[in-house]
């Protein structure tokens, strides 16, 4: 019946939206919401590189370079197990020649060099040689005023033909006597060296790539 009443004692009906509440999340509700993360802090700045380690480097083939070329050979060291040895650029073929003839490094593997536009000798070179015998490598370094001629190695190394106009072609260094300095990567009309510090890496001969490649930058 409609209007029957229901027995004392019975639960009263639950009102409207109330139905499946679950108490604890009310509770959760109302607790305090958890402060936002901090910012991360700034990143440090990069540390420096650090300076290059090396070491003495003392042996019987030191000794005997001392012997030979007396203040013509400075700094003799190794760095993570790398020989080098300092020459003035006067005494940088006879020293080739002399490790090739008396230290059995026969096979000269590259000439390379660095620019140090701030420093009076901008240059420094770098002869790398190895010998089979001993399996072993030292490096013959020396550094040079811009316009300097060092003397060219091809009389002692063939291989330094092509490795001298390489650092020729990228550096403009000119190696006196050697038999056919030109350019060897770029072509011969080519303005500029791009190894060199004020050379732009995003540089390149706008004439010649216009007049060549018809377009108005090589990037």
């Amino acid at each position: 019946m409609a209007d029957e009443q229901k027995p004392a004692g019975s639960p009263s009906p639950a009102p409207p939206g109330a139905g499946g509440a679950n108490p604890k999340a009310g509770a959760a509700a109302g607790a305090s919401k958890p402060a936002p993360p901090k910012p991360a802090a700034a990143a440090a700045p990069p540390k420096p590189p650090a300076t290059m380690a090396a070491i003495p480097w003392d042996s019987d083939l030191v000794r005997d370079l001392r012997d030979r070329f007396g203040e013509q050979i400075g700094e003799t060291s190794s760095y993570l197990g790398q020989d080098f040895l300092v020459a003035k650029p006067d005494a940088v073929t006879p020293v080739l020649e002399y490790l090739k003839l008396e230290g059995d490094f026969d096979y000269l593997v590259d000439i390379t060099a660095v620019d140090w536009p701030k420093k009076p000798e901008r240059f420094e070179l770098v002869y790398i040689l190895y010998s089979f015998s001993h399996n072993r490598r030292v490096r013959v370094k020396t550094s040079i005023a811009d316009g300097y001629r060092p003397a060219s190695a091809v009389s002692v190394h063939r291989t330094a033909n092509w490795l001298e106009r390489e650092v020729y072609d990228m550096f403009g260094i000119e190696f006196a006597g050697h038999p056919d300095l030109r350019r060897i990567l770029l072509p011969e009309d080519w303005q500029g060296f791009p190894l060199r510090k004020e050379y732009s890496i995003l540089q390149q001969d706008e004439r010649w790539v216009q007049e060549n490649l018809g377009i108005e930058s090589g990037q």
